[in-house]
C-alpha cells in the first residue's frame, strides 16, 4: 500500500450519484478521512474517465489509500470490468465497489492472488446486497442447523431519488430469464416476475417482484441454504405493475431489453414524484431449524425522512473504518459477512433508520397435526413433510383412472392425472402463512391442493382443498405408515353428504431413503376415481 498520509485518502468514483453522494457525505464525517470525488463531470474534485487508456495513471496520481467505485451499472463494464480494481492493486491501494450485479461481484475473486501479493483488500458488493443482507443472515442463522430459506427484498419510498444507473440495472433485468435457487436447485424465472405482496411495519402492503442480486449466487453455498430469493418493489402500485406489464414483450421475445428506455422512464417516474412517501425499507428473512425447533427470523430496517438512499452507502462507511483499523484481510472477494449488524447500526446513528429483529417459532403442518406420533414415522416420510419454506421431490408413478362418467367429471374438476403405467412425477411443496401448497406434476399434468392443520394439535386433523372441494382428513400412523382417511367434506360452503363423500385409501411409507405413496380415491356408487402409486426422493 502507498506510504500512509497523515489522513486516509479515499478516491470515490461516482461520488455525485444517488448512492455515491451519500457515501461521500458519510465518509467526510469520519475522523481522519479525506474524500476526493472523481468522475467525468466538471463538478467532481477529479476529472476521471474510467474508459480512458490512462485510467491507472490518473488514479495513481491521486495517491489514494482506498479506491471506491460507486459509479455502475457494473453489468455494463464491458470486456475489462475490473480495470479500476486492477489500477488499485497496481498502487497497493484497497478497493471497494457498490456493485449489486451477481456476475461482477462474484467474478472479482479472479484477482484474489494479485490482491494478496500486493497486501490489499478488494471487496465487491459493498452495498445493500450482499453486504447488508449477508450481515443479517449471519445474525439470523445463528443456532440453525438447516436453513430452508433466505429471502430479502428492498422497497424504497417513491420520493427517493432515482439514479440513472439504478434505473438501467432494473430495466435491463425486467422480463429476462434468470436463475433463483429453489428447493436445492436452480429454477428459471423472469426478472420483475413472481409478483407478491409484502407487509413491513409502518410501510403497509407493497408489491415485490423477483430481481437479480449477488445473494442468489453466493448464499446457497455460503449458508447451505435450500432456497434463496431476492426481490424489489416500487411504492406506487401502478408503477410496479406497470413495469411488470412493460416486461411482457421481453418475455415474449418481441424486444431484447428495456434498458434503452431508462432515460425516458426516469422522466415518466419523475412525473409522479410527489405521490407516495419518502419512507422505505428492507427485510431479510431466514427460515430454518435447529435444536430449539423451527423459526422464521426477520431483520428489518425502515428508513424515514428520505434517508433510504443512505442505506446502500452504509457498508462503504463501515468498511473504510475497518480498513483504517487494519481489520480486513488482504484478498479479492465478495463483501459477504464482512461486518456485523451491530457495526452497521453504530455507523448509522446520524440517520433516521429504525432496526428490528423478530423471531417467530412455528411447527410444520404435519408435525403439528400428528404431535408426538409424527416421530413414529420413517425418516423418509418425516422428511417429506418437513416443509418449512419450499421442498421438491421427484420420482415415478403409475396412475389408474375410473372410467365412469361421474368419475371422469370429478377427476376433471380436481385435475387428477390421466391413466399411465409409468410417468415421471414431481411434488413441489410451499409453506405460505401456515398453509402448505402442494403441486403434483405427473408427466406435465399438474394439480394443486392446500393443506392446513386444524383443530387441536396432535389430533391428526388436517384439511386439504382441491379447488372448490375441501376435505377434512384424520391423519393416522399405522405400523410406521401414514394414512389419510377422509372424515368429511364440502363443496364451497355446502357440506357433502356422507353418501357422496369420497373414500380415501392413502398410505405413505418408506423404501430406504425414498418415500412411497399409494393413493386410492373412490366414490360411493361410482367406484374408482383415481389411484396413483410410486416413490419420491428429495431434490435438495
Amino acid at each position: 500500500m502507498n506510504e500512509p498520509h497523515p489522513r486516509t485518502r479515499v478516491l470515490l468514483i461516482g461520488g455525485t450519484g444517488v448512492f455515491g453522494s451519500r457515501l461521500a457525505t458519510g465518509l467526510r464525517k469520519q475522523p481522519g478521512v479525506v474524500v476526493r470525488v472523481a468522475g467525468r463531470g466538471a463538478d467532481n474534485d477529479v476529472r476521471l474517465d474510467c474508459d480512458a487508456p490512462d485510467l491507472a495513471a490518473r488514479i495513481a496520481a491521486e495517491e489514494p489509500d482506498i479506491v471506491i467505485d460507486a459509479a455502475g451499472p457494473f453489468q455494463t463494464y464491458g470486456d475489462d470490468p475490473y480495470r479500476v480494481a486492477r489500477a488499485a492493486i497496481g498502487i497497493r491501494a484497497h478497493y471497494l465497489d457498490l456493485s449489486d450485479d451477481a456476475g461482477f461481484t462474484t467474478g472479482i475473486a479472479a484477482l484474489d492472488g494479485a490482491a494478496k501479493d500486493a497486501g490489499v483488500a478488494l471487496l465487491s458488493g459493498v452495498s445493500t446486497v450482499p453486504a447488508i443482507s449477508s450481515a443479517a443472515v449471519e445474525a439470523l442463522s445463528d443456532g440453525l442447523d438447516d436453513i430452508h430459506l433466505i429471502d430479502s427484498f428492498i422497497v424504497p419510498g417513491n420520493r427517493a431519488p432515482r439514479g440513472l444507473a439504478v434505473m438501467r440495472a432494473i430495466l435491463a433485468q425486467a422480463g429476462q430469464r434468470m436463475n433463483v435457487w429453489r428447493a436445492g436447485r436452480d429454477e428459471t424465472v423472469r426478472g420483475w416476475g413472481r409478483l407478491r405482496r409484502v407487509d413491513l411495519p409502518g410501510l403497509g402492503r407493497r408489491w415485490v417482484s423477483v430481481i437479480g442480486a449477488p445473494d442468489l449466487t453466493l448464499f446457497p453455498t455460503r449458508y447451505r441454504a435450500r432456497s434463496v430469493t431476492f426481490g424489489a418493489g416500487l411504492e406506487l402500485w401502478f408503477m410496479h405493475l406497470g413495469l411488470w406489464a412493460m416486461a411482457l414483450p421481453v418475455r415474449w421475445g418481441l424486444v431484447p431489453s428495456l434498458a434503452p428506455v431508462a432515460r425516458p422512464m426516469r422522466w415518466v417516474a419523475g412525473l409522479f414524484e410527489r405521490m407516495g412517501t419518502d419512507r422505505g425499507g428492507m427485510r431479510t428473512r431466514v427460515v430454518g431449524s435447529g435444536p430449539a425447533g423451527t423459526d422464521i427470523r426477520d431483520w428489518t430496517v425502515i428508513a424515514e425522512a428520505g434517508d433510504g438512499p443512505h442505506i446502500p452507502a452504509l457498508p462503504g462507511r463501515v468498511m473504510v473504518a475497518k480498513l483504517i483499523a487494519g481489520d480486513v484481510a488482504p484478498g479479492a472477494r465478495a463483501c459477504v459477512g464482512a461486518f456485523t449488524l451491530a457495526e452497521l447500526e453504530a455507523m448509522s446513528t446520524d440517520l433516521a433508520l429504525t432496526y428490528e429483529r423478530r423471531d417467530t417459532p412455528f411447527v410444520p403442518v404435519f408435525r403439528q397435526a400428528l404431535g408426538a406420533s409424527f416421530d413414529g414415522l420413517p425418516a423418509a416420510v418425516r422428511d417429506l413433510h418437513d416443509v418449512l419454506a419450499y421442498r421438491r421431490w421427484s420420482g415415478t408413478a403409475r396412475v389408474d383412472r375410473g372410467t365412469g362418467l361421474r368419475s371422469r367429471l370429478i377427476c376433471a374438476i380436481v385435475g387428477f392425472p390421466h391413466a399411465t403405467p409409468d410417468t415421471d412425477v414431481t411434488v413441489t411443496m410451499e409453506r405460505r402463512d401456515g398453509t402448505e401448497i402442494w403441486i403434483r406434476d405427473f408427466g406435465g399434468k399438474r394439480f394443486r391442493s392446500h393443506l392446513q392443520s386444524v383443530g387441536t394439535p396432535g389430533d391428526g386433523v388436517v384439511t386439504e382443498r382441491f379447488g372448490p372441494l375441501t376435505f377434512r382428513i384424520g391423519l393416522t400412523v399405522v405400523d410406521g405408515a401414514l394414512t389419510y382417511p377422509v372424515l368429511s367434506g364440502r363443496c364451497g360452503p355446502l357440506p357433502i353428504p356422507a353418501w357422496l363423500l369420497p373414500r380415501s385409501e392413502t398410505t405413505e411409507a418408506a423404501d430406504g431413503d425414498a418415500a412411497t405413496f399409494d393413493v386410492k380415491v373412490s366414490l360411493p356408487g361410482a367406484g374408482l376415481l383415481v389411484r396413483y402409486r410410486g416413490r419420491l426422493t428429495p431434490d435438495g
